[in-house]
């Protein structure tokens, strides 16, 4: 079976993504070595970026989303693909990462790669986020989970996910639709 070719160089935390990556795709990747991101991977990942391009895929945790604010600050016009917490957890340990998932779920990330516009105006506001219940409330932090992956922009706290949203061009209509899907589901339970 053929793998399918990503044009892009894919931004990851070490060995055992790459490893779990090249299995899954035919890819090239830089590796940060962890949250040690030095000025010398930045550099390798610019001149990436300049010529083929760059997808930053890190673990959902914090270390991950770390290397991929420190990475997509330095490195402008890069493209993300997420992995859902559960989609990463290890079977048999309590690792969460990259080289957990299955090639599934690595695929459906990196085909539902997102790419930042240098501006974008969001109609979203934060009292939109208050009306479904993503903030202060009992359910806020499943709902942002669900949320999440359902979009596919990774898991966010509160006082990040309005920045997230509108960080990837999530319309005001998609944004609802998700929501009214996710408190169906809810209800339904």
């Amino acid at each position: 079976m053929n793998k399918r070719k990503v044009k892009e160089i894919i931004v990851v935390e070490g060995k055992d993504d790459t490893a779990k990556i090249k299995q899954t795709v035919d890819a090239d990747t830089i590796e940060t070595n962890g949250s040690a991101v030095n000025s010398e991977i930045i550099e390798q990942i610019k001149h990436a970026q300049e010529k083929r391009g760059v997808i930053i895929f890190t673990d959902p945790d914090y270390p991950g989303e770390r290397i991929r604010h420190i990475v997509a600050n330095a490195v402008p016009g890069c493209k993300h693909a997420f992995l859902t917490r559960e989609d990463a957890k290890a079977k048999h340990n309590k690792g969460i990462g990259i080289e957990h998932a299955s090639k599934e779920a690595l695929q459906k990330a990196l085909a539902n790669v997102y790419e930042l516009a240098a501006t974008y105006d969001s109609e979203l506001t934060r009292e939109d986020l208050f009306t479904y219940g993503l903030l202060g409330g009992p359910q806020a932090k499943v709902r942002r989970q669900k949320l999440g992956a359902i979009l596919q922009i990774g898991y966010t706290n509160g006082k990040q996910l309005l920045k997230r949203l509108t960080m990837f061009q999530i319309s005001r209509e998609t944004f609802i639709n998700t929501m009214e899907k996710i408190l169906k589901e809810e209800n339904d339970e």
